[in-house]
């Protein structure tokens, strides 16, 4: 008889004994999807927010690289590039003009000798000559939020970043009011608003014409932060409430939306005098 009960104790239990003691019940099953949802709902939007972080400060990282190489370039010349160096006018198709960028022109100074001894400053910059080189897509260029990515734009390489040429907010840009101006090179001396207050470059993400060789890529500031039309080159981006510049002097900072116009316009000056220029 104690046999047999010690038999009976140690019999497994039966399939059905099993199925009741681990299966779920709907009720509980709903319950962990619920949980589930909550978390991924809480994850997601962290997990994007944290990669556009990252891509912002690679944005960042990008314009002071580019705020070095243009100081560098000032030190060796004695003045910054100019914006354009023979501008076209808009309906001229020849390439009887050269309209090569201040982006081309710093590339000895953005560890980018080899590319800048391929380029033929003789030359346009859509001639033949030129046609290869500038199909060469950099990433200090290239803003990692753009939509647009790194494609080539009508063959040649992108940039997602222009030159200061002035404001037009609180009235024309004549004569301009930037650092950065066609056939005009400027001295540090000549930014008498003072280098940490004045821009030389900022964010023009993903605007259509925007190729790193050709000088159409500086603009007048006309619009509040990232309300530019899509024709329009302006300060704008694809970050988050506002957009990535770099200064006379190499810093850089992010622009928030919220800014005020006027401030907005006394930074794109280089001699306007101006004394409330600070942006939180």
């Amino acid at each position: 008889m104690l046999r047999d009960s010690i038999t009976a104790y140690r019999s497994p239990p039966s399939d059905k004994h099993l199925k009741n003691r681990f299966a779920f019940t709907l009720v509980e099953l709903l319950v962990v999807i619920a949980i589930i949802g909550v978390v991924m709902s809480l994850t997601i939007p962290a997990i994007s927010s944290s990669r556009e972080a990252a891509r912002r400060n690679t944005c960042m990282n990008n314009l002071r690289q580019i705020g070095t190489a243009l100081q560098s370039y000032q030190l060796a010349k004695g003045t910054f590039p100019a914006g354009c160096v023979e501008r076209r006018a808009w309906n001229d198709s020849t390439q009887q003009k050269r309209q090569l960028a201040w982006s081309a022109f710093i590339l000895g100074h953005l560890d980018q000798q080899n590319l800048h001894e391929q380029i033929d400053f003789s030359k346009a910059f859509d001639a033949l000559e030129n046609q290869a080189v500038a199909a060469t897509i950099l990433e200090a260029y290239v803003c990692p939020t753009s939509s647009r990515g790194a494609r080539l734009v009508n063959g040649r390489g992108p940039i997602d970043y222009g030159g200061i040429f002035g404001e037009r907010i609180t009235g024309p840009n004549n004569p301009p009011k930037g650092m950065m101006l066609i056939d005009e090179r400027l001295s540090i001396e000549q930014c008498t608003d003072g280098a940490t207050n004045t821009l030389i470059v900022a964010e023009d993400a993903a605007w259509p014409d925007g190729q790193w060789i050709n000088g159409l890529n500086i603009f007048d500031q006309a619009f509040p932060i990232n309300e530019a039309p899509e024709f329009e080159n302006d300060i704008r981006s694809q970050h988050t409430e506002g957009a990535n510049a770099v200064y006379v002097d190499a810093h850089v900072k992010f622009l928030p939306e919220s800014t005020d116009p006027i401030v907005l316009a006394a930074i794109c000056t280089r001699q306007g005098g101006e004394t409330n220029t600070q942006i939180d």
